[in-house]
């Protein structure tokens, strides 16, 4: 290992994209940049590219379309994830976690606690 390239050990982080992803958003982000939930010509392009997307890691992954949800990253995936079960499961009001948990995990469960919900830091 040369100083020049060192060893990337954060992918907790982030991670390197790979090529093949890159090279399918480059069109998204040079020229179809549109919002799409507009409904002018970039954000109907957009969104059909989001959908086909959707489709294809449905597939992928065994799941329904419907069940794929795209996030800015992973804090809103922890987010979405947490607070979206603990809304959905609102009759149990216990959540189990560890006191290791990333801040991004653990300020959910934090609120949820602050809310009234029975909270179990395991260690």
């Amino acid at each position: 290992m040369s100083p020049e390239r060192p060893l990337y050990l954060d992918h907790n982080a982030t991670t390197p994209v790979d090529p093949e992803v890159v090279e399918a958003m480059l069109p998204y982000l040079r020229e179809h940049f549109g919002n799409p939930s507009s409904g002018h010509a970039y954000g109907r392009r957009a969104h059909a590219a989001l959908e086909e997307a959707r489709r294809k890691v449905a597939a992928l992954i065994g799941a329904r379309p419907d069940e794929v949800l795209f996030t800015s990253g992973g804090t809103e995936a922890n987010n979405l994830a947490i607070r979206g079960t603990a809304e959905a499961r609102a009759d149990r009001r216990h959540l189990l976690t560890s006191v290791i948990e990333h801040p991004a995990t653990k300020l959910p469960c934090d609120a949820l606690e602050w809310r009234g919900w029975r909270v179990t830091w395991l260690p």
